[in-house]
């Protein structure tokens, strides 16, 4: 990355213009980084040279020095650019601060020497001032030099020697130098590995904060999720409660609806039996001679004769269990009473039948039964009963209208039929019981 020299830029600039300037005392100028980032700060500056400046270089940082120096051989002032890169600084941070030198040196215009230095030989005054002194235009030491040149100038040093001059203050402050910047190096370390102590401690902080955060926040999804569960539960069980009381109702409704239709079918079942009763009833009455009393005077052992029958046939007794139907048996009551007295003229030592008593109207909506004594009940022989002889099936349901007749249902079988008359038949209903019913109201099998 490029270096920034525009967030300091005035401070930057207002110390360029002092070194530069002649009649400042200010004579030297030191720039270096803000952290590690490419922001250039002025560092210090001051006015004791370049052995004052020497002694602000740090072997930790990338610096760069502007000074003003005297031409040893002019006189004039002359500009110094030093480029620091201390021993200390990491490679990686060298390769990039090597790519702004270009850059600090065109801030920095003017500089007549320029030295790019890693230790404190490099930056010696002395061979910093012998640099000046080669970089400059014109030697006024020539002629001075040409003059003395055949001049006998004594005897001669020896030769190839390497002593030098010791500058005791120079030694005394290179050695505070050194140990004020391996103190520094060790406080610098020391405050690195505080940093590292906190960050860790920071980030165990962190991760125990988490893991309980984490733990708090499962907890509270274990409890809704059995919550969830346990509505689920509830709202299962009270639709199930639902469906099943729903399930009763529908029930409860087919059931009755499922009466209702057996009712209406009984109900026209019943009326188209009314409708053959009445049928067969009108067919009966139309005959001269009435079935019923012929069927009792053969068992009485009396054979009808013309005399005996009337001219006009009574009215055939009405299956239907109403008011007419009580009507119509009170009717034939009356008229079968009426050839009952010359029969127990002829025969009154038999006295096996007795006059039916009359008929009377009762409270209820169903007609009383007739009362007949027990001479008139019909029972078959064992003989009779073992055969079932002829059998038929019930069409319709027939109430017996006294005890010479035999009640049925639809579908029940009716055995030993005897065919005594064409509309009127006797035999055994599936109680056991022996009377007559209507020929019409079964089929034969």
């Amino acid at each position: 990355m490029a270096v920034n020299l525009s967030k300091n830029g005035p401070a930057l600039t207002a110390a360029f213009k002092e070194v530069v300037d002649e009649k400042s005392s200010t004579n030297w100028a030191l720039f270096t980084y803000e952290g590690n980032s490419n922001d250039i700060r002025l560092a210090e500056k001051g006015d004791g040279g370049l052995e004052e400046l020497v002694e602000e270089l740090n072997s930790g940082k990338v610096m760069y020095a502007f000074c003003r120096v005297q031409d040893p051989n002019s006189g004039l002032p002359k500009y110094v650019l030093i480029n620091w890169t201390g021993e200390g600084v990491k490679d990686a941070r060298k390769g990039i601060c090597a790519n702004h030198v270009s850059s600090m040196a065109n801030f920095l215009k003017g500089a007549h020497v320029t030295v790019n230095a890693r230790a404190e030989e490099d930056v010696e005054p002395e061979a910093i001032m012998q640099k000046v002194a080669k970089a400059s235009g014109a030697n006024y030491n020539f002629h001075k030099e040409s003059s003395s040149r055949f001049q006998d100038s004594g005897p001669q040093g020896p030769v190839g020697s390497v002593y030098q001059k010791t500058n005791a203050m120079s030694e005394i402050r290179k050695t505070n130098k050194d140990n004020f910047w391996a103190q520094a190096e060790k406080e610098e370390e020391k405050r690195r590995q505080e940093e590292r102590r906190k960050a860790d401690e920071e980030r165990q902080k962190l991760e125990k904060d988490r893991k309980d955060r984490e733990a708090k926040e499962a907890l509270q999804r274990d409890k809704r999720d059995k919550e969830r569960a346990t509505q689920i539960d509830q709202q299962k069980k009270y639709q199930q409660q639902v469906e099943a009381e729903s399930k009763e109702q529908e029930k409860q409704r087919w059931e009755e609806q499922e009466e209702t239709q057996a009712a209406q079918k009984k109900a026209v079942n019943r009326g188209e039996s009314v409708e053959k009763v009445n049928e067969a009833a009108s067919l009966i009455s139309q005959r001269a001679l009435n079935p019923r009393e012929m069927f009792k005077q053969r068992e009485r052992g009396i054979t009808p004769s013309d005399s005996d029958v009337p001219s006009a046939a009574p009215a055939s007794p009405q299956p239907e269990p109403d008011e007419a139907d009580g009507q119509s048996r009170c009717e034939y009551d009356e008229q079968e009473a009426t050839p009952e007295e010359p029969l127990k003229e002829e025969a009154p030592a038999a006295n096996s039948y007795v006059q039916e008593p009359a008929y009377e109207e009762p409270a209820h909506e169903e007609p009383a039964q007739p009362q007949v004594l027990e001479e008139n009940n019909y029972e078959a022989p064992a003989e009779e009963t073992s055969d079932k002889g002829i059998c038929a099936r019930a069409l319709y349901d027939y109430q017996a209208a006294d005890d010479t007749e035999i009640s049925f249902d639809p579908d029940e079988i009716i055995t030993g039929i005897e065919m005594i008359d064409e509309g009127w038949w006797r035999g055994y209903s599936p109680g056991g019981n022996f009377g007559m019913f209507p020929a019409n109201y079964v089929e034969l099998i």
